[in-house]
């Protein structure tokens, strides 16, 4: 689980993701859409292929690359506690800044 949260840590590894979400791309496809370097793609590709969650196919010569949606099953658990734990703390907030707020 901790590998595919750092994996999605950062924001270029998640457009990629969402690139690939529907689709199968090569990389080059991918690296087009960015202004960085190829190694840099590469290398996140690397990481979230080793975390599992893009699958990596070869065709000939080709690599292609498409999410792999089930590797992100259990993430969609975590971040439904996470968000529930956030909603219920933000609720908290307001109704304690709303009681405060009318006495004073």
């Amino acid at each position: 689980m901790q590998a595919v949260l750092d994996a999605i840590a950062t924001p270029r590894r998640r457009e990629i993701l969402q690139l690939v979400w529907d689709t199968e791309l090569t990389a080059g496809q991918i690296a087009a859409n960015f202004d960085v370097s190829w190694p840099a793609i590469s290398q996140n590709l690397r990481v979230l292929r080793e975390a599992g969650i893009v699958t990596e196919r070869r065709d000939g010569n080709r690599r292609l690359y498409r999410a792999n949606e089930s590797a992100l099953g259990s993430l969609t658990s975590v971040l439904h506690q996470m968000w529930a734990t956030d909603v219920d703390s933000l609720k908290r907030a307001v109704e304690r800044d709303s009681g405060s707020g009318a006495d004073g």
